[in-house]
């Protein structure tokens, strides 16, 4: 297996875990046709935490859709693990789906209706692995667990803040124990103090293995990252390994930005 040079400020092993050469999407509509990829090459490390960041119309969504197997490119390769899951059936992209990829959304997507740990259930019960209904409770209250809502279980969302709800989402994304988890603007919907504690849990994710890329219009966001790879027309157009920010560290440039804003009010 091809490796890449470590990163010692990230959680990567080196090894490559994605790999895109030449990726080009175009999408038709009668006579017009829209290059929202073009030619992109990317090599991701095992365990990296990236960052992806572009205008709206950058490529920023097209790009993650294909990443997350809920696309296929017009062009180019795809390799997932060595695999080109670009030449995958619907029902092979579907088994990728949902057990080797973990998708957090800025909007939750939650089922109103049902607690926190049947939402958390629900991609079990669609999963090829032969599960009892005590190791689907079993794995969701895990999950749970693991983002610090164990006391939360039977709670539905409208009883939730947005940051529990969150927490929640990416309860339901880890229960499949995925190697790849893609978060979409995870702290779009939420207050600076409760996005910083999302970031928290991410990184903490990615320093235990988990391979993470993120989209988000949040420069200081991003900075949680190790890397960042920024879009503009389809193209890459920057892309930077960095040593991440601590959350505190964040955190310390909200407040430095909040007494700009004051004295610049006071003025």
């Amino acid at each position: 297996m091809a490796t890449v040079n470590q990163d010692p400020a990230s959680g990567a092993t080196g090894r490559i875990m994605i790999q895109l050469d030449g990726l080009r999407r175009v999408y038709r509509m009668e006579s017009l046709a829209v290059e929202a990829l073009r030619g992109i090459d990317l090599t991701l490390a095992e365990g990296e935490f990236a960052a992806i960041m572009g205008a709206s119309g950058s490529g920023k969504s097209t790009l993650m859709n294909i990443l997350g197997c809920l696309d296929r490119p017009t062009a180019g390769r795809y390799l997932l693990d060595g695999r080109d899951v670009s030449t995958f059936s619907r029902d092979q992209l579907a088994r990728i789906r949902n057990h080797a990829i973990g998708f957090v959304f800025q909007d939750f997507h939650l089922l109103p209706r049902t607690s926190a740990l049947e939402n958390v259930e629900l991609p079990l019960l669609y999963s090829s692995e032969p599960l009892s209904w005590k190791e689907i409770h079993a794995r969701a209250r895990e999950a749970l667990r693991v983002v610090g809502l164990e006391d939360r279980m039977e709670h539905k969302p409208a009883e939730l803040s947005g940051g529990q709800q969150q927490r929640v989402a990416i309860a339901r994304a880890l229960v499949t124990r995925p190697r790849l988890l893609l978060a979409d603007e995870p702290t779009g919907n939420l207050d600076s103090r409760i996005g910083l504690e999302i970031i928290d849990m991410i990184q903490r994710l990615n320093r235990e293995g988990l391979t993470i890329i993120m989209v988000t219009h949040e420069p200081d966001i991003a900075r949680a990252a190790s890397r960042i790879i920024t879009l503009r027309d389809g193209h890459v157009r920057l892309d930077r390994s960095l040593v991440p920010l601590s959350v505190e560290e964040l955190a310390e440039r909200y407040r430095e930005d909040d007494i700009e804003v004051d004295s610049g009010q006071e003025g």
